[in-house]
C-alpha cells in the first residue's frame, strides 16, 4: 500500500505543473517534465521527510532538531514540490497571448482574464478533489487496526473538512469584501470559492493529524488569505497560472509546513509520532518543531529549483517547451489532438433548409368541415 500511494502523490505532483501551463505548453514537454519530476525530483523529496533514514525524516531514533519535519500526507512533499515546480515553469514558458501584452508586444493596462468555459465542472471537479482527499489525509495514516491509528484516521477526516470549508468561505467573502471597496458592488466569486477550499485542504495536509479541530479553522480560514495574496502577487510579477495552481499548492504548501509548528498539539503528536517532546509554539513548545519545518520548506524549494530551473530551460533552448503562436491561438485540441473538444460549428444552412422542406411535406393538412346551410 505504500507503494501505490506513493505511486499516486507523484502522479499528483506532475498534474499540479500541468494546469498551470496549460493552454501554451506542448504535450512532449508535459511527458519529459512529468518523467523527470516523478522519476527523480520527486523521490529524492520523500525520502529525506519521508524515508526511514532521511535527514529531515521524523521516522527514526535521532531525527534532525529532536523531532523531524511534521508532514503527515505530504503538505510540502507533494504540494509544494508541485507547486515550485509549475512557478518555474510558468516563469521560463512566458505567459499566454493576450494574458498581460497585446499583439504589439505593449502592456495591457489590466491583465486579460480568459473565462473558464464551464464553471459548472468547475465546481464538481473540486468536490472530486475534495473527497479524494479523504483518501490522502486520513489515508496516509497507512493502517487501521493498531493502537491509536483510528484515532488519528478520524482526527484527519474531521480537520480536513475543517480547513476545506473555512477556505472557502474566506477567501470568497474576502475577494468580495476587496471587490466591493474597489467597485461599489458586491459579488460572489465561485471560482475564488473554490480554490479557497483546495487552499484549505492544501494547508491542512501536513498538520491534519496533529491539530486540534479549532486549529484546522484557523489554518484553513489563513489558507484562504494566503490564496488570495499569492494570486495577486503572481499577477504584479506578471507571471501567468492559467488555473492559480501555484497560489493553491505553493502558496499553501508553504503554510501547511509552518503552521505545523505554531498549532500541533502534544498530546496529537505523542499519538501521531510519539512522545519526542517538541510541539507547536502555541502549545508552549521550544521552537524545535517550527525549525524542522522552516528547514523542510527551505529544502524542499532548493532542490526542486536547482534541478527544475535547468531542465525547463534546456527544454525551452531545444524548441521542445512551447507551442507555436499559431497553434496557440487556434487551441491545442485542435493543434494537438485531432480536433476541437466542443463542436460548436452547428448545422449549415443547406442542412437547415432542407430540414425545413423536409418538415413542410410531413404535414398533413386536417380539412375543415363546411357550415351547414341555413333552411330558406
Amino acid at each position: 500500500i505504500g507503494f501505490f500511494f506513493q505511486f499516486a502523490f507523484a502522479a499528483t505532483a506532475a498534474t499540479i505543473v500541468a494546469g498551470t501551463v496549460a493552454e501554451r505548453c506542448k504535450f512532449e514537454a508535459y511527458l519529459c517534465y512529468s518523467l523527470m519530476l516523478t522519476g527523480f525530483v520527486y523521490p529524492v523529496v520523500v525520502y529525506s521527510v519521508w524515508g526511514a533514514s532521511g535527514f529531515l525524516t521524523a521516522f527514526n531514533d535521532d531525527p534532525a532538531f529532536g523531532c523531524g519535519m511534521h508532514d503527515f500526507a505530504g503538505s510540502g512533499v507533494v504540494h509544494m514540490t508541485g507547486g515550485i515546480t509549475a512557478l518555474i515553469a510558468a516563469k521560463i514558458l512566458g505567459p499566454r497571448i493576450g494574458r498581460f501584452y497585446d499583439a504589439d508586444g505593449n502592456e495591457l493596462p489590466e491583465p486579460h482574464d480568459f473565462p473558464p468555459h464551464s464553471v459548472a465542472l468547475q465546481v464538481l471537479g473540486t468536490f472530486i478533489l475534495w473527497v479524494g482527499w479523504y483518501g490522502f489525509n486520513p489515508g496516509s495514516t497507512l493502517s487501521i487496526s493498531p493502537a491509536g491509528y483510528a484515532d488519528v484516521c478520524a482526527l484527519a477526516a474531521v480537520t480536513t473538512t475543517i480547513a476545506a470549508a473555512a477556505g472557502s468561505v474566506s477567501a470568497m467573502f474576502t475577494d468580495m469584501v476587496m471587490h466591493r471597496r474597489q467597485t461599489g458592488e458586491t459579488a460572489y466569486d465561485i471560482t475564488m470559492c473554490m480554490n479557497g477550499a483546495l487552499s484549505g485542504l492544501v494547508g491542512i495536509t501536513a498538520g491534519c493529524s496533529v491539530v486540534a479541530p479549532w486549529g484546522a479553522f484557523v489554518i484553513g480560514i489563513i489558507a484562504g488569505w494566503a490564496y488570495i495574496f499569492w494570486s495577486k502577487l503572481l499577477v504584479k510579477l506578471k507571471i501567468d497560472d492559467a488555473v492559480d495552481a501555484v497560489p493553491v499548492h505553493f502558496g499553501n504548501g508553504i503554510w501547511g509546513c509552518i503552521a505545523v509548528g505554531f498549532f500541533a498539539e502534544p498530546s496529537r503528536v505523542e499519538t501521531a509520532y510519539g512522545d519526542h517532546g517538541h510541539y507547536g509554539v502555541l502549545y508552549g513548545g521550544d521552537g524545535k518543531l517550527l525549525l524542522a519545518q522552516i528547514c523542510g520548506v527551505l529544502w524542499i524549494i532548493g532542490w526542486v529549483t536547482a534541478v527544475m530551473t535547468p531542465y525547463f530551460l534546456l527544454l525551452n533552448m531545444l524548441g521542445l517547451f512551447r507551442v507555436d503562436a499559431v497553434e496557440e491561438e487556434v487551441g491545442l485540441d485542435i493543434s494537438h489532438h485531432k480536433g476541437a473538444a466542443y463542436d460548436l460549428s452547428g448545422p449549415t444552412e443547406d442542412a437547415k433548409e432542407k430540414f425545413e422542406i423536409s418538415t413542410s411535406q410531413r404535414k398533413v393538412e386536417v380539412p375543415t368541415e363546411a357550415a351547414p346551410t341555413e333552411a330558406a
